[in-house]
């Protein structure tokens, strides 16, 4: 049995102009300039195929609000030029897309703002072995639903509420570590657990319900 050779493309890939006879058998474009254009052009869709990935898992309500930034290995949050930020200095922050697009450090982040009333509930070491540990789940269950991610470590559940706290508060008892903050911290943002909502719900009161909990 022989086997048939492809047929050799005689059309550009990029502007459909006619390829030049003297052209490789496996040439794609018809010059540097094509090909150049359709490699910013395949960045380009893998740069929008991530920010609608990303835009699915993080509320719109959070999306909306510019206060984004990037964030390095060491968890420290960065602009989106890869120099520092700061969650004081609000020129140092970014809307959504331009976060999203930056390539900066390893993700991104959402700076928490008094102004806002965002409030964020950090269970540190809640999850062992791809399991909600007894302790985090009780707390989980009680409150209502809402948007939550894992952390970055994959231990830890960040879950989203709109509220405020007078300061950030932090409870460590036994297994139990539970932080809550609403004003300059950061939380990085992306790994939302399959199944909860794609909104914020209401906790009135934040740090006295979670005190009740703990």
């Amino acid at each position: 049995m022989t086997s048939t050779a492809p047929a050799r493309r005689t059309r550009c890939k990029q502007c459909t102009g006619p390829l030049s006879l003297m052209a490789r058998a496996d040439a794609l474009y018809c010059g540097a300039t094509c090909r150049k254009r359709a490699s910013r052009a395949r960045v380009a869709a893998e740069r929008a195929r991530v920010e609608g990935e990303q835009a699915a898992r993080v509320p719109a309500e959070l999306r909306s609000r510019a206060r984004w930034v990037r964030y390095s290995a060491k968890k420290v949050p960065l602009r989106i030029d890869g120099r520092f930020a700061s969650v004081q200095n609000p020129s140092s922050w970014s809307d959504f897309a331009a976060a999203s697009k930056a390539t900066a450090g390893d993700g991104i982040g959402f700076v928490l703002a008094a102004s806002d009333e965002i409030v964020v509930v950090d269970l540190d070491h809640a999850v062992e072995g791809g399991q909600v540990l007894p302790w985090a789940q009780r707390i989980v269950d009680a409150l209502p639903p809402t948007y939550m991610e894992r952390g970055r470590s994959g231990s830890g559940l960040h879950l989203w509420f709109r509220g405020s706290v007078p300061s950030g508060r932090r409870w460590r008892r036994d297994e139990i570590a539970v932080e809550v903050y609403s004003d300059r911290r950061y939380m990085i943002v992306g790994d939302r657990v399959p199944g909860t909502p794609l909104g914020l719900a209401e906790l009135p009161n934040a740090a006295a319900r979670i005190a009740s909990l703990v």
